[in-house]
């Protein structure tokens, strides 16, 4: 007989969404995630505000958690991996492992399965470390700036002095045909301009800058976050190309050219904040090998088109919502969460009334 149950992979935005959303129309959920807490990466990376809109990202995620962790037609099995699956749409037998010492193994039975694994960033050393960013203590990344952003300060990580200037480098490991990622990552020129503000809000002396090769906004982040970053918070976006960073005394020196001006630059800063972009997370590439679901040539889950099915997959019965298809912001993931859901909820009964 057809399971009336979903299986959702990841506990992130997305699956948080389409747990709930599920269960909101009866349908019963098991919502698996490898880590011991829900939330995804806004929780695991301490998210100061969520891009756009800068409502508290603690408080947004933990709304969505407990709508899931109330709910009685909701498993959660926390630290938990999916390791194998087997079946097909109606009757999947997916197993499901305690993480650790690899017991407590259970056999979940399932209709319908949404993978919600979301995506990793780029490891910026990668790139031959032309940014130091395991060299020096003063260049950061988008997820580091976030995490003193939520603690309501941004100081230089190697003396903890107020910074007199920071800048954001655009396009770390989006964009870029040597290293085999030409595609845009989509949410870092947002963050990188809503992190400008905050850090102005938090130290009004600090001069802030932002090198990039196209400013891409999205929606109404041209005027919720583009225009006032640089007309109420003075933050100057230089359009350019950094090639080098260099320590030199306290601070580092900034190398490139100004593309505009068709120029060398020499720009000395006291933080650096590498704007990196998405990957397929691990946990997205291991979902596909288990379910057998096809992957693009980035990794990530491919899915039938874009605009007019976003949510399938090569396999019936297996959806996808969120990052695990490719780089999207939290509008995207939380409507295409949506679109699972309602798939998901809509394939269970059909194969459940046959």
């Amino acid at each position: 007989m057809p399971s009336d149950n979903v299986l959702i992979i990841g506990g992130g935005p997305a699956g948080l969404e389409a747990a709930r959303l599920l269960a909101g129309i009866g349908t019963r959920v098991t919502l698996v995630e490898k880590r011991d807490f829900l939330g995804g990466t806004p929780i695991a990376e301490r998210y100061a505000a969520l891009t756009h809109g800068f409502h508290d990202a603690e408080e947004m995620m933990n709304k969505m958690i407990q709508d899931v962790t109330n709910s009685p037609l909701v498993d959660v099995r926390l630290g938990s991996t999916v390791t194998a699956a087997e079946g097909e749409a109606g009757n999947f037998k997916v197993t499901v492992v305690k993480s650790g010492n690899g017991k407590g193994e259970d056999i979940v039975e399932a209709g319908a399965v949404i993978i919600a694994t979301g995506f990793q960033h780029f490891d910026p050393g990668r790139e031959t470390q032309m940014y130091g960013y395991y060299e020096y203590d003063d260049v950061i990344t988008l997820a580091d700036a976030e995490g003193m952003l939520k603690d309501g300060h941004f100081n230089k990580p190697s003396n903890g002095q107020v910074p007199e200037r920071v800048c954001f480098i655009q396009c770390v490991g989006s964009r870029d045909r040597q290293i085999g990622n030409e595609f845009c990552s989509k949410v870092c020129c947002g963050i990188s301009s809503k992190q400008a503000i905050e850090v102005r809000q938090v130290s009004p002396s600090t001069k802030v800058f932002i090198f990039y090769i196209d400013m891409r906004m999205y929606g109404y982040w041209e005027n919720e976050i583009y225009w006032p970053a640089q007309e109420k918070y003075h933050v100057q976006y230089i359009k350019g190309i950094v090639t080098e960073i260099i320590k030199k005394g306290d601070r580092l020196l900034i190398r490139g050219e100004d593309t505009t001006m068709g120029r060398p630059m020499e720009v000395p800063m006291d933080i650096v904040v590498l704007a990196v972009g998405m990957e397929a997370s691990m946990g997205t590439r291991q979902m596909a090998q288990i379910f057998g679901v096809k992957q693009n040539k980035y990794k990530f889950i491919d899915v039938p088109h874009d605009a007019l099915n976003p949510v399938g997959t090569s396999v019936p019965g297996v959806f996808v919502a969120g990052a695990a298809a490719g780089p999207k912001d939290l509008d995207d993931s939380i409507s295409m969460a949506g679109t699972a859901a309602i798939q998901a909820a809509g394939l269970v009964r059909k194969l459940a009334a046959v």
